[in-house]
């Protein structure tokens, strides 16, 4: 398959040494009451500046926080997905959002709590935050986004895109199946906005993978990966379509479980070969004669031009 059409984008309108100064206009919990976790939804206003229509999902802003490292030098620029659509967030092309996770944990006996997201999720409504961007021209819904077939994998806040890119669908001409995987059901994020959406649109499908909580059949945990193997007929045939694509973001490692899966599925078509090895490879692999080690499939292929992936 040829490469897809990817829109193109403004890029770097501002940057560290010239960043825009915007406020936020809303900041709230999006994990459950109970969850040991805090996942904050925060929304800016860009009225006036230069992102103001001009951040599309699947992009991404960074965030410049105030005062100084250890080192005593300006902390680094953090990156942030948004997870508003290109249209803005709830149609307002001045607002765009992003997801936070509050970073608090032990590390060697000592607590750290992640600069950045502390800063973010501490905001108010009113309270200034130094942007800059857009960065971001691949992880992008193809031009003709509606032609093709979408499975979009997601763990934790990974799922920001999506919420953006699955607002920007017409789901009445296509199909898309959100795969999102957690630690606990409390930390399943826009669940109030996802399970509506699956319940009323036949052609949306919310599968949930909750690692410390769910079951399979066999007794095993269920990973994102696993949503493969336990999907409704629906998803499966969505994924052996020929203009299916699948995106991936989360934490880093995640990609493995779900390319194992695919390739054992028969599903070759998602990856090219690097050379004439990788054909034979994948040859091998399709007929049985070949086990799936992540040490050949680095060695002989990679995501071809259907599979897009950002991890962290």
């Amino acid at each position: 398959m040829a490469d897809v059409a990817l829109p193109e984008v403004k890029l770097n309108l501002y940057n560290v040494k010239s960043p825009i100064q915007v406020k936020v206009v809303e900041n709230r919990i999006v994990t459950k009451e109970s969850s040991p976790n805090i996942v904050r939804h925060l929304v800016f206003d860009v009225s006036g500046t230069q992102l103001e229509g001009n951040v599309i999902a699947g992009q991404s802003v960074g965030v410049l926080t105030p005062g100084e490292d250890q080192n005593g030098k300006p902390h680094k620029l953090r990156l942030y997905s948004m997870a508003s659509p290109s249209r803005g967030e709830g149609g307002q092309s001045h607002l765009i959002s992003t997801t936070v996770k509050r970073t608090i944990e032990e590390i060697d006996g000592k607590l750290y709590t992640g600069v950045a997201s502390n800063y973010l999720c501490d905001l108010q409504p009113g309270d200034p935050v130094l942007l800059t961007g857009p960065s971001g021209r691949r992880f992008l819904l193809p031009e003709d986004a509606n032609a093709y077939q979408y499975l979009f994998f997601a763990t934790g806040t990974g799922v920001a895109p999506f919420r953006g890119m699955i607002q920007d669908l017409d789901l009445s001409k296509t199909s898309a199946t959100l795969a999102f995987g957690c630690a606990y059901r409390t930390d399943v994020l826009y669940a109030d906005e996802f399970d509506p959406l699956a319940r009323d649109q036949a052609s949306f499908h919310f599968l949930k993978a909750i690692s410390r909580e769910d079951r399979r059949t066999d007794g095993s945990k269920a990973y994102v990966h696993t949503l493969l193997e336990d999907a409704p007929e629906a998803v499966r045939t969505q994924v052996a379509a020929k203009n299916t694509l699948i995106y991936i973001c989360g934490l880093k490692g995640m990609e493995w479980g779900i390319y194992k899966t695919l390739l054992q599925q028969g599903h070759s078509s998602y990856f090219d070969p690097k050379n004439d090895e990788g054909v034979a490879w994948l040859k091998s692999v399709a007929s049985g004669a070949a086990k799936i080690t992540e040490e050949d499939f680095k060695t002989y292929v990679k995501p071809g031009p259907r599979l897009f992936e950002e991890v962290y």
